[in-house]
């Protein structure tokens, strides 16, 4: 078998592996899929609709804006979440190529 030198941007590697978990809980999914669903809609209408406690809607918020999964923007006293498809869309590639690296051994 080939040695094949790694290079590991260990930078990377820990953003990527913070933005995974934080698409990998599934409370976070079904608040991911409902902004998705509503476009912009803010956190009232999120813990509301999806039947959560304020508190807790506010910790999964927070991980999902710290890992840039979702925008927030004020507007008065209401916060509007939408989604940062950019970077979804960089987490949904990765994904795929990893899925293909793994195939192809």
């Amino acid at each position: 078998m080939k040695r094949v030198k790694v290079g590991i941007d260990s930078d990377k590697l820990n953003l990527s592996t913070e933005l995974l978990r934080a698409l990998a809980h599934p409370l976070r999914l079904k608040i991911v899929d409902f902004i998705d669903k509503n476009n912009a809609i803010n956190v009232n209408k999120i813990y509301n609709t999806l039947k959560l406690e304020q508190s807790i809607t506010s910790q999964h918020l927070r991980i999902l804006r710290d890992t840039q999964l979702v925008d927030a923007d004020r507007d008065g006293k209401y916060v509007h979440y939408t989604l940062n498809y950019a970077t979804i869309e960089k987490a949904v590639k990765a994904i795929r190529r990893y899925n293909e690296a793994i195939r192809k051994r």
